[in-house]
C-alpha cells in the first residue's frame, strides 16, 4: 500500500540543503519546495490523497482519473476556453461514450483519449508548470500531453494557474490497460521571477566536463570541446558496448497484445524483435516503425542541476529520439566519486516520412541543462522507484530481462 502524504503534518527535511535559499531563486523547484506546495494547497487531489512516492526529486507524478473520453481528433481548448466545454463543442454527446476505469480498461492503440487527472493545482503568479511522460510511458510508445483550461500549448501551464487539468493520451504501438491512479506523466514547477539563479557560464560548463560530472567524455573530448554552453549532444549506440550478444536495441513488434501498466512480468520477446549488430555499424529506421536505442555515453545530472532531452530537430534528421524528455536531478549519477556513472541515456526513436540511416556514434540528440531553483533533498536513485539508475539498454519496467 503506498504510504499518504499528510498534508498538516509533512515531515522535516531529512537533508536540507543549503548551498540556495529555497524561497529566493528562480528555476526548477525541488520535491522539498513541491512538499510545501501540498501543503498550502497550492496541488490538490480530486477526492483523492496523494501518495508520498508521487513526489519525485524535481516533479510531482500525476494520476489518471475515473474515466477516459475517446476523441476523434487531438485538439488546444484556446484562449478562455475550458477543456470539457471544447470537447462538448468537438461533440455534444461525448459524455455518453466515457470509459470506465475503475475495474481497469483497455486504451487502443491508434486511437486517442482525453483523460481528467486527479490532481488539481492553484499556482502563483511567479510559478509556471511543464510536463512530460514519464519514462514506461515513453518506453511503451504512448504519446501523452498534458492539456490545461484555455491553454493554446501543450504540456505547460500558465503562471497563476487554478483548476483541474487534463491528459491526452495516444497508445501508438501497443494497446495498454489502465485505471484510475495510473501515472503516465508527471508535472514539474519553475519559478519564473524572482532572484535569478546563477546561469551556467562556459567556465562552468568546461568544468563539468572536465571533471566528468555530466558525461563519460574519456572518448569524445575533441567533439566535447565545441559544444554549446549547457547542452550535451548525444550520440547513438550501434555496437552494442558492453552488452552480451552484440544487442543494439529493440523493434516493436507490429501485432502484439496489450499490456496491462500494474504488471511487471511480460516477456520481451513477445513484444519486441531484438536488434542485433552484425558486421556493419549502421541502422536504417522503417518510417513509423518504433525503436528502443541508448547512447554512447555515460550521462549524468549532478544534484544542483536538471536536464531535458530534446525531443527533435530536423538538423539531425527525420526523426524523434525522445518521447518522456525529463532528467531529475542525481540521474547517473555517482555520489562517491561526484562523477557520472555508467547510465545510459535510453532512446525512444521514431523516423518520419522517409527510411532513415543511423550511424554508430551519429549525434541524435541534445541534453539541455538548468540550474535547480535548490537542491532536492532526495536525489534520484536514492528512493525506491527510481526503477532507471544505473541502466543500459533497459525496456519499460512491465518487461523482465531479456534471455539470451
Amino acid at each position: 500500500m503506498n504510504e499518504v502524504i499528510n498534508m498538516a503534518n509533512l515531515p522535516a527535511n531529512p537533508n536540507p540543503a543549503p548551498t540556495m535559499r529555497m524561497s529566493d531563486y528562480t528555476g526548477i523547484l525541488p520535491s522539498q519546495k513541491i512538499k510545501e506546495m501540498l501543503k498550502d494547497s497550492e496541488i490538490t487531489a480530486v477526492l483523492r490523497q496523494i501518495n508520498a512516492d508521487q513526489v519525485q526529486p524535481a516533479s510531482i507524478d500525476l494520476r489518471l482519473g475515473d474515466y477516459a473520453y475517446p476523441v476523434d481528433t487531438s485538439f488546444l481548448p484556446g484562449n478562455e476556453v475550458k477543456v470539457l466545454d471544447k470537447m462538448k463543442q468537438l461533440d455534444d454527446r461525448f459524455a455518453d461514450f466515457r470509459i470506465d476505469l475503475h475495474n481497469g480498461a483497455v486504451l487502443e492503440k491508434g486511437r486517442v483519449y482525453v483523460i481528467p487527472l486527479l490532481e488539481a493545482i492553484d499556482l502563483r503568479s511567479d510559478v509556471a508548470a511543464f510536463a512530460n511522460p514519464k519514462s514506461s510511458t515513453g518506453r511503451l510508445d504512448v504519446l501523452t500531453r498534458l492539456i490545461a483550461d484555455g491553454a493554446t500549448i501543450f504540456d505547460q501551464v500558465r503562471e497563476g494557474y487554478k483548476g483541474e487539468l487534463f491528459l491526452e493520451v495516444a497508445p501508438r504501438s501497443f494497446s495498454v490497460v489502465v485505471k484510475p491512479g495510473t501515472r503516465l506523466n508527471q508535472l514539474r514547477f519553475r519559478r519564473t521571477r524572482g532572484e535569478e539563479a546563477k546561469p551556467i557560464t562556459s567556465a562552468d560548463w568546461k568544468q563539468l566536463l572536465d571533471r566528468g560530472q555530466i558525461v563519460d567524455s574519456s572518448d569524445h573530448e575533441k567533439r566535447l570541446r565545441s559544444i554549446k554552453t549547457g547542452v550535451l549532444p548525444c550520440s547513438v549506440d550501434l555496437e552494442g558496448s558492453g552488452l552480451e550478444n552484440n544487442l543494439i536495441g529493440y523493434r516493436a513488434k507490429k501485432h502484439a497484445r496489450r499490456i496491462d501498466l500494474e504488471r511487471r512480468d511480460y516477456d520481451p520477446l513477445d513484444f519486441w524483435e531484438p536488434i542485433r549488430f552484425h558486421k556493419t555499424s549502421s541502422l536504417i529506421l522503417v518510417p513509423d516503425e518504433f525503436y528502443i536505442l541508448m547512447t554512447k555515453e555515460a550521462i549524468a545530472v549532478p544534484p544542483e542541476y536538471a536536464a531535458e532531452m530534446l525531443p527533435y530537430d530536423t538538423r539531425a534528421g527525420e526523426f524523434r529520439v525522445h518521447y518522456a524528455g525529463f532528467f531529475d536531478p542525481g540521474f547517473g549519477w555517482n555520489a562517491k566519486t561526484n562523477k557520472a556513472g555508467s547510465s545510459r541515456g535510453v532512446l525512444e526513436v521514431r523516423s518520419h516520412e522517409v527510411p532513415f540511416m543511423l550511424e554508430h556514434e551519429q549525434t541524435v540528440g541534445w541534453l539541455r541543462y538548468e540550474r535547480m531553483a535548490a537542491t532536492p533533498e532526495l536525489l534520484y536513485g536514492q528512493g525506491s522507484n527510481s526503477n532507471y539508475q544505473g541502466q543500459r539498454l533497459k525496456l519499460a519496467k512491465q518487461f523482465t530481462q531479456l534471455r539470451s
